[in-house]
């Protein structure tokens, strides 16, 4: 898989919003790696150190209410996101390609609003 966007400066960037997120009353569990090197079915890890070749990282967040979005992003630069606002308000947010850990960072951003009603800026 081509290598289109750091996953490791994309971590920082999550790093960087977690006091945020905290503030405003998000849990974010820990972030997940997976290894591209390991042979199917990968699993993930926490632990950035056990994983030689980084093919995605995924974060997860949970919000009040029940509401979480769960966003994986692949170092080819295409993320999955998920998401459950509320019982009437679940699915799939559809995701442009990313192409460095600013625009990943956007889009985080973007989809917090979306899931958990949180404007907020992160800079």
């Amino acid at each position: 898989m081509e290598r289109v966007v750091d996953l490791e400066e994309v971590v920082a960037a999550v790093a960087d919003r977690r006091p945020a997120w905290q503030a405003a009353g998000l849990v974010a569990e820990p972030v997940t790696w997976r290894d591209e090197a390991e042979p199917w079915s990968q699993q993930l890890k926490t632990d950035r150190s056990r994983v030689n070749d980084p093919g995605s990282v995924g974060i997860h967040l949970r919000g009040p209410d029940e509401a979480e979005l769960l966003v994986v992003l692949y170092r080819g630069g295409w993320a999955d996101i998920d998401y459950i606002a509320d019982a009437d308000d679940a699915g799939v947010i559809p995701a442009p390609t990313v192409g460095s850990a600013q625009e990943f960072a956007s889009l985080l951003d973007a989809c917090i609003t979306r899931v958990f009603g949180i404007n907020y800026d992160a800079a």
